[in-house]
């Protein structure tokens, strides 16, 4: 028998560990090829990890809560065949193994000596603890045990990981950009800790522990908010002949193509033309720099079962048909609710649509979505009254109208370019011909 180590695999770009949620097999289950057998989570999604082996599970190396490394290995399967572990691995341990010396008592003693100092050198004043990694960062960008102590961990028991540091560190390099000739004051506890108001919980409250995945958005709505001071303008559509259309194409549409069409893949072909006519609403700040995305790559925000918000991404965007951007945006809202998007659906995006009306609102005003400048909320379409201009003279009639906000970072879009933009959308929107073809 052999022993084949199941390692953490890549789960995306930028993503470097991941928390075990779950565990879906016990030590002595058999293990069927590619069948899962670890739930694990990143700040980005939340996916199974597989084997590439058959065999029996004969160890678990983490606990449910437990952060690991990419390339880590979770879990022994033993397995029939040659050996997979490395046999240079083992030759170099068994030559280590002949060749050690037993060690001395001083050498025992200053080994303990050094773990100790290891220990205090990981830990802070509070008692909290930071690994090597997030210590290097914090030393070379100088950062301070009391900056250290005030960033507020995702991860395990609150542990500040690296995504948090590097979170952190983007939104004081923006701070300082915004505050040249000033002193910095970064929010930090400095001196005595901030007391905070304490709440009254009275007899028959509930408490409600946030989720992993609602310390992360409420963080990232926060961060947000600190670092891009947020313009909205808003533009009322009439939408009348995309409504007719779609009305008259839909059952045609789903016989065709095997897909349902909503008014979701329409908003998404008119925001992708919008971007190509203002390229500068399709970047991202990096200090005093502007970063001019290529792709147009657009975010669907999504509401999840659970009460919790994801945004998958259509990738290039532009470059789809109506057809294209329907089955892309039926896919990722269906992957979505079910739970099996993968790390790089939700990564990528430089601009981002929300769909506030799906919930009853007129109208809404959505935080960006970092690193992006912009985001749109749609509100819902109702049934108007308006004024319709004619060749013999205006009159009332009834129409299909929605609401379209645009809020944008003020840094590097002003009025002018934001109240442009969403106006264009609207442009796309209102011309639509209700003859177009598919």
């Amino acid at each position: 028998m052999s022993k084949y180590e199941l390692k953490l695999p890549k789960m995306g770009e930028s993503v470097a560990e991941a928390t075990i949620t779950g565990w879906l097999k016990e030590v002595g289950d058999i293990i069927e090829l590619d069948e899962a057998i670890v739930e694990v989570a990143t700040d980005k999604v939340d996916s199974e990890v597989p084997c590439e082996v058959e065999g029996v599970l004969i160890e678990r190396l983490f606990d449910v809560d437990d952060v690991i490394g990419v390339g880590q290995t979770i879990a022994i399967i033993e397995i029939k065949g040659d050996e997979i572990v490395s046999k240079e691995v083992e030759k170099k341990e068994d030559v280590e193994e002949e060749t050690k010396e037993v060690p001395t008592v001083e050498a025992i003693k200053a080994e303990d000596k050094k773990v100790e100092e290891a220990i205090v050198e990981l830990s802070s004043p509070s008692g909290k603890f930071y690994s090597p990694l997030v210590k290097n960062i914090a030393k070379t960008e100088n950062v301070s045990m009391d900056e250290l102590e005030a960033i507020v961990g995702t991860g395990k028991g609150d542990r500040v990981t690296k995504n948090d540091i590097i979170s952190y560190l983007e939104s004081r390099k923006s701070q300082a950009t915004n505050t040249k000739n000033l002193e910095i004051k970064p929010q930090i506890k400095v001196g005595k800790p901030v007391v905070k108001t304490p709440l009254t919980i009275g007899s028959g409250d509930e408490i409600i522990e946030m989720t992993r995945m609602g310390k992360l958005i409420a963080k990232h709505m926060v961060d947000s908010k600190q670092t891009s001071p947020h313009v909205q303008s808003f533009v009322e559509v009439d939408v009348t002949n995309i409504v007719k259309w779609r009305n008259k194409v839909k059952d045609e549409f789903f016989k065709r193509e095997g897909e349902k069409i909503t008014f979701t893949p329409i908003f998404m072909e008119a925001v992708a033309k919008a971007i190509k006519d203002y390229p500068l609403m399709n970047v991202s700040v990096d200090g005093d720099r502007i970063i001019k995305r290529k792709n147009i790559n657009l975010g669907m925000a999504a509401a999840l079962p659970d009460g919790n918000l994801i945004v998958p991404v259509i990738k290039n965007a532009d470059q789809l048909n109506l057809v294209g951007i329907s089955k892309v945006v039926n896919d990722l809202a269906q992957r979505a609710r079910a739970g099996k998007l993968n790390p790089d659906d939700i990564q990528g995006g430089t601009f981002t649509v929300t769909n506030v009306g799906t919930f009853g609102s007129i109208m809404g005003t959505p935080i960006i979505n970092q690193p992006q400048v912009g985001i749109l909320a749609l509100g819902s379409i109702r049934k108007m009254p308006a004024v319709i201009e004619t060749p013999d003279g205006d009159f009332i009639g009834i129409r299909h109208k929605m609401i379209i906000t645009h809020s944008y970072d003020h840094r590097v879009v002003n009025g002018a370019l934001g109240s442009l933009f969403v106006k264009k959308v609207a442009d796309y929107l209102e011309a639509w011909d209700i003859n177009t073809n598919y």
